[in-house]
């Protein structure tokens, strides 16, 4: 649940737009194709309407523990990709990535993060202009997952 509160927040923030994982971009690939490029997932569940084909034990997808996309069911389009690293990934590598903290003032044209607090205090980094948020582990250090995204998919 606090996890969906952040997501919320974090799809005011940004345009529809998401920056693709492995290929696969939220809101232009389908189903299938993920299915394609990943093999069979290890499992499906559909809850409230909405399908998720999730990657995980001997499935994972490579560098991952687990990773999870979402599915629309009307387009079978993807929505939302969530991926927990099994590499234990720092801030620093996420800065060195995807870009350093939002100056205070004027957002600059290249991506920068803004740092926010799930309602448990977590800590994320939301870069609106990628589309991505990336949820911190309880040490605020690393990487816990990452979640990309459109819009319509976070509301």
């Amino acid at each position: 649940m606090r996890t969906l509160t952040a997501l919320a927040v974090f799809a005011l923030a940004f345009p529809a737009a998401a920056k693709p994982w492995q290929g696969v971009e939220p809101g232009v690939t389908k189903k299938d194709e993920v299915i394609k490029k990943f093999g069979e997932p290890s499992r499906t569940v559909t809850q409230d309407g909405k399908e998720t084909i999730a990657y995980l034990g001997k499935e994972a997808i490579k560098g991952t523990s687990q990773a999870q996309f979402k599915v629309d069911p009307t387009s079978q389009l993807i929505e939302r990709i969530d991926v927990f690293p099994g590499p234990v990934i720092d801030k620093e590598t996420i800065e060195t990535s995807y870009g350093p903290a939002c100056p205070s003032g004027p957002v600059p044209a290249a991506p920068c993060y803004q740092r926010k607090l799930t309602d448990d205090f977590r800590t994320y980094f939301l870069y609106p202009k990628l589309g991505l948020a990336i949820f911190f582990n309880e040490d605020g250090k690393t990487v816990q997952s990452f979640t990309f995204t459109t819009q319509k998919a976070a509301k």
